[in-house]
């Protein structure tokens, strides 16, 4: 039995959408905060247990019967180092088979300017120094979110303004990354694994820009920005401060190189080329 959490959003159910191509329902755990939303779920015969990374009696009964742990990583960002702890005594305590962990693909810890992204680190720390077999998913940036960097639809009448210089970054779409998750979580494996899931090429702002005006038709510029002025717009787009902030810090990062690393992993566990990075805003923007 393989067991999801995060199970309801985007990245958990486009895994579990794949792995239920591969394998009865009756082997797929889904870990939901809300039981209302796993509906779905139980309609397709997968079993849903329900708590938070908090509840650490909800993650032991969780894991019954369990033999591989995705652990999808939470959103609160103070607190989810702990609780991808919990997660992870509680995988141990059950004697689980393998831990598997959806992690980021970034260059250099030392030097990242979102300190939030170090949190992925700690986690890969703490499920190494578990002694539970690991496979961890060092995922690149979503492609899915860039429509959110550069302001939606208005991207075409103002053109982008972000702080990313001649920064490239190998964006791969979210649901293609969960499909390539699930194919690794069934294949036969042996020993500790680490995937590297990006896409098959690296994409500076200039190029997003390119793809936007052939889509579109319209002329889309890019203009590298200063990051102060950048956060500023971004909260008078009625976008929170700490949202605001952790943009910036991905932006920034991209700039400094962090994410400008292609691996062939995704590509081998889709069994073909990720999706470009034109095709893919044609499906994100609806055009």
């Amino acid at each position: 039995m393989i067991l999801v959490t995060g199970a309801t959003g985007h990245l958990g159910n486009a895994v579990i959408h794949q792995l239920l191509q591969k394998l009865p329902a009756s082997q797929i755990v889904a870990f939901v905060r809300d039981k209302n939303k796993g509906i779905n779920l139980l309609e397709q015969g997968v079993t849903v247990r329900v708590g938070t990374y908090d509840d650490t009696d909800a993650l032991d009964n969780a894991m019954q019967g369990v033999e591989t742990v995705l652990l999808i990583a939470g959103t609160d960002e103070e607190n989810r180092v702990r609780q991808h702890q919990n997660v992870v005594d509680a995988a141990k305590k059950a004697h689980v088979q393998r831990m598997a962990y959806t992690s980021r693909a970034l260059k250099d810890r030392a030097t990242l300017v979102n300190q939030l992204m170090d949190g992925h680190f700690q986690t890969e720390d703490y499920i190494k120094e578990s002694g539970l077999p690991y496979t961890l998913f060092q995922n690149s940036l979503y492609l899915d979110a860039i429509p959110q960097f550069v302001g939606g639809d208005a991207v075409f009448a103002r053109g982008i303004y972000v702080p990313a210089e001649q920064g490239r970054v190998a964006l791969a779409l979210r649901s293609e990354m969960g499909e390539a998750i699930a194919n690794a979580l069934t294949n036969e494996h042996e020993g500790n694994l680490i995937y590297r899931l990006t896409g098959s090429e690296s994409y500076s702002f200039y190029d997003v820009a390119a793809a936007l005006t052939d889509l579109s038709g319209k002329s889309v510029t890019y203009t590298p920005a200063d990051p102060v002025t950048f956060e500023t717009q971004l909260i008078g787009r009625g976008l929170s401060d700490v949202v605001a902030r952790r943009i910036v810090g991905f932006i920034t990062d991209i700039a400094n190189g962090q994410e400008d690393a292609i691996s062939p992993d995704l590509e081998k566990l889709l069994g073909r080329k990720p999706t470009a990075l034109k095709d893919g805003f044609s499906v994100l923007y609806n055009v």
